[in-house]
């Protein structure tokens, strides 16, 4: 599944697109490098009920924003992506 497809299914089950639960993280402090990824996970499952695929996709952007390595644009790995920017502004949004 591509970094994508975790950032729309987890607004699928929240309800919240990806930069408002970024946003969201921000107001709780959790963009602090010093605040561990167990901690935004910990509150997403929680608050949310995301599992760890989609909570790790979620503290990935919150930790270093919606650029992802090269490495998964145009890939044949598991998280493959067609860009290099990730959306995060909500499905119904999203360019074509």
């Amino acid at each position: 599944m591509s970094f994508q497809a975790y950032l729309d299914a987890v607004e699928n089950k929240t309800g919240l697109t990806p930069r408002q639960i970024v946003d969201l993280a921000r107001a709780k402090g959790f963009i602090d490098p010093s605040v561990k990824a167990t901690v935004i996970l910990d509150w997403l499952k929680d608050d949310y009920g995301l599992g760890r695929g989609h909570g790790m996709a979620m503290v990935h952007v919150i930790k270093k924003g919606p650029e992802i390595d090269a490495k998964h644009v145009g890939s044949s790995g598991s998280h493959r992506d067609e860009a290099d920017t990730l959306w995060l502004d909500g499905v119904a949004t999203k360019p074509s």
